[in-house]
């Protein structure tokens, strides 16, 4: 019984030690809180639910930051350390084959859009104007080849051609002989006589300027002229002359001919050609049609989102802080070619800082929920402390070394200049 009793009295020591050694070890906030927990067990009272472990501080809100496509860092525009605002640039890719994309949509969302606004514009006075002078040249063309004329012309055409022929095979008449040879008797005589009043005053020594020389002289061309058309008669048509009458008959009939046999293919022709004018000037005078209006807005409407696509695929080429926050990383430099997807920066907004647990098990969690007060030390900062609250407990358990371990987050309740990412911290829980 005695030897009971000495060994529950060492145990008791030995506890007792054990909490001692704590207060002296732990965080002084910390011993506090084990000199509280020990407090009611020596007493028989039942200890309170504290929860100690370890957690990390980082910003409330932090992003690591990529760009979907890759290429060569043409600028850095914002030093790792700086403060940026929401859509502030940080870093440029090359961008001049993006750049003209754009250019080359744009032209061809302006291009579109000029169609549409010339469509709903309706045709213009000389449009209509060239249209009606065409159904006009049409309906002329038509008209003369509903009339013939030309038939008429070619047939007449034909008719001179063979009458010219005709007379040249009869040759001269007894008549036409008789009257010629009479002329050249007449011009004979006129010359007799001119000779006779020349030589009278053929002796004078102005003989070249006076009347007779001048009738002489006439006198012998009409004989000349008479002389030829009577030998002109005499001697007939010739052979040239008959083969060219001969072919001017047979062009005279094989135009007539043609005249004839296109006649009424050319008129079908010509009456289609009309119709087809006449069709052109409706629609020209009536604009547009509503499909074609709405195929020009479809055009647009494309154009548009290629303008769009490109000018995406532009800002893709372009880092930009999707928050205001510290530059805390800046991993390329200019000139560096970088893949798609790869982190590029790290930015956080140092406004606003929360501790992560690191080593909260799966039989201390069911213990703690949102909305728990908790006390922070940080390693950084003996001899103070922070409040906070509990405002998530992530779902996901980690696997550390064997051990399930749960993050939960706590919002601090003020900043403090000297804090820092990543910075250690123990966190005690209390209801």
């Amino acid at each position: 019984m005695k030897s009971k009793k000495l060994t529950l009295g060492i145990i008791a020591i030995a506890v007792l030690a054990a909490g001692a050694f704590a207060a002296l070890t732990l965080p002084p906030i910390f011993a506090k809180t084990a000199a509280a927990q020990e407090a009611p067990a020596a007493s028989g009272q039942q200890a309170a639910p504290h929860i100690s472990v370890e957690g990390k501080l980082v910003p409330v809100r932090s992003a690591l930051l990529s760009l979907p496509v890759g290429g060569r860092v043409d600028a850095i525009l914002a030093a790792e350390g700086a403060m940026v605002e929401a859509g502030q640039p940080i870093l440029r890719l090359e961008d001049a084959r993006l750049r003209a994309a754009v250019a080359q949509a744009e032209a061809g969302l302006a291009r579109a859009q000029a169609r549409l606004a010339e469509l709903k514009a309706g045709p213009q006075p000389q449009e209509v104007t060239s249209a009606q002078t065409a159904v006009d040249a049409a309906q002329a063309r038509a008209d003369r080849l509903k009339n013939e004329d030309d038939i008429r012309g070619a047939d007449a055409n034909l008719a001179a051609a063979q009458a010219a022929q005709a007379k040249l095979l009869e040759g001269a008449g007894a008549d036409r002989l008789t009257a010629a040879r009479a002329d050249l008797a007449n011009a004979q005589a006129a010359v007799a006589q001119a000779q006779a009043a020349y030589d009278r005053v053929k002796g004078n020594a102005d003989v070249a300027a006076r009347p007779e020389s001048l009738a002489l002289q006439q006198a012998t061309n009409a004989y000349t002229a008479a002389a030829a058309r009577l030998a002109d008669l005499e001697r007939g048509a010739s052979v040239a002359d008959l083969a060219g009458a001969r072919a001017r008959v047979a062009q005279a009939q094989a135009q007539l001919d043609a005249l004839v046999a296109t006649r009424p293919a050319d008129l079908a022709a010509a009456q289609a050609e009309l119709r087809r004018a006449q069709a052109q000037l409706e629609l020209t005078a009536e604009g547009a049609r509503p499909e074609v209006i709405a195929a020009a807005e479809a055009d647009v409407a494309a154009a548009e989102a290629a303008v769009d696509q490109a000018k995406a695929a532009l800002a893709e080429a372009e880092l930009r802080a999707p928050f205001g926050g510290v530059i805390a990383e800046l991993r390329p430099v200019a000139g560096e070619q970088i893949v798609p997807g790869a982190p590029a920066a790290e930015l956080a907004d140092l406004s606003a800082w929360q501790v992560e647990t690191t080593d909260l098990t799966e039989l201390q969690v069911v213990r703690v929920k949102e909305g728990d007060a908790a006390t922070i030390a940080f390693d950084a900062l003996p001899g103070e402390s922070f409040r906070g609250i509990v405002s998530r407990i992530k779902a996901i358990g980690q696997n550390q070394k064997g051990d399930i371990s749960y993050t939960a987050v706590i919002r601090l309740d003020r900043a403090d200049p000297r804090l820092r990412w990543n910075m250690t911290a123990a966190v005690e829980f209390s209801k």
